[in-house]
């Protein structure tokens, strides 16, 4: 009876060791966190006296969606990014990584250990229970670059003011929807709830983002997101954003030329709004990538909507309707920013589409 005792004892002496997907243990880290915690310590702006830290590989995991206000330090760089951890020893880190079965949060916390700091919790149910638990998920400026370079069908969003931020800088192809107007302002949010949201604004002390971000979600929005870093990261990573070319009219009487359209697609596309004007029907069919569609029966209702700082560009089939937008649109407002393009279009279904200018 005695050396069952004891064998027991020495069994709870030694770390609790989880298994990883591929049967290998894993030592885990004796101090153990809860959401719970961890959505009282992972705020934004960042809590004095607290550092979370992502374990996971930074292009692959971090990037794409983390812990709003966390650091990337993937294990297998520990060694070299240890110049982002803080001075303080005794300031409260927190890592999580990709669950129970991963092993980075663990591994990142002793080493941590090693190197002096006291004051080390692990969330191990990471990043699937924080999205579980329905917590609001950051994406990196790296990410979003992506995003923007490949013309990706996403909205991005700036929650800043527009005349004092927006209108000086901001991340390309963004709209501005001021987080204290958004109510007035979520007509420009896309129609289908799917389409995925990127909020940011003006770095890790902003709190417009999560504000609107989370105003999005009330609305029934699916995909919501924020960009921690906001425009400030942004700029310090790729500058700020780019003028858009100037307008070259056709001859057709209000139309943008072909090229001058491809130009600014090409440098500046966050300046113009793209409505396609035919039917929905069409529209499902495919259409480019980032336009909104708004039928020509509808156009009227819909013409004070339009946001002021862009260029709105009408567009169907064969330039018949996107004609008519325009003509209706200059009637009712003579100093409207709107142009159609005199174009035939054939849409290939995956928001590509190849355009031949038609003559006047």
């Amino acid at each position: 009876m005695k050396i069952k005792l004891g064998i027991l004892l020495l069994l709870l002496s030694v770390p609790f060791l989880g298994y990883a997907a591929e049967g290998k243990a894993i030592k885990q880290y004796p101090n153990i966190v809860d959401y719970a915690f961890m959505a009282e310590k992972a705020t934004i702006p960042p809590k004095k006296g607290v550092m979370v830290i992502d374990a996971r590989p930074k292009a692959r995991k971090y990037d794409k969606g983390h812990i709003p206000g966390a650091v990337g330090i993937p294990f297998s760089q520990f060694d070299k990014m240890t110049d982002m951890l803080p001075e303080d020893k005794k300031t409260m880190l927190i890592y999580y990584c990709g669950g129970l079965k991963c092993a980075l949060s663990h591994k990142s916390a002793f080493a941590a250990e090693k190197l002096g700091y006291s004051n080390i919790k692990v969330y191990a149910e990471g990043m699937p229970d924080w999205k579980k638990q329905g917590g609001l998920i950051g994406v990196d400026v790296a990410y979003i670059k992506k995003l923007v370079d490949s013309k990706a069908n996403v909205v991005i969003i700036d929650s800043r003011p527009k005349k004092r931020k927006y209108d000086k800088g901001h991340i390309p192809g963004a709209i501005s929807i001021f987080d204290k107007d958004f109510d007035k302002l979520k007509d420009q949010l896309p129609a289908d709830k799917a389409t995925p949201l990127y909020f940011y604004c003006g770095g890790l002390k902003c709190k417009l983002s999560p504000s609107s971000a989370q105003k999005a979600i009330a609305l029934g929005y699916t995909k919501v997101y924020i960009v921690p870093g906001g425009y400030p990261a942004w700029k310090k990573a790729y500058g700020g954003s780019a003028k858009a070319p100037a307008v070259k009219e056709g001859t057709a009487g209000g139309n943008i030329t072909v090229a001058s359209f491809q130009e600014i697609m090409k440098t500046a596309p966050q300046t113009l709004m793209l409505v396609d004007v035919r039917d929905p029907e069409e529209f499902k069919e495919g259409t480019m990538k980032g336009a909104v569609n708004i039928p020509i029966n509808d156009l009227e209702k819909k013409m004070d909507s339009f946001p002021p700082d862009k260029t709105v560009v009408f567009f169907c089939g064969t330039a018949g309707r996107a004609g008519e937008a325009y003509d209706m649109v200059k009637m009712f407002k003579a100093d409207a920013k709107v142009y159609f393009l005199n174009a035939e279009i054939e849409f290939k279904g995956d928001g590509t589409y190849t355009m031949k200018e038609l003559e006047s």
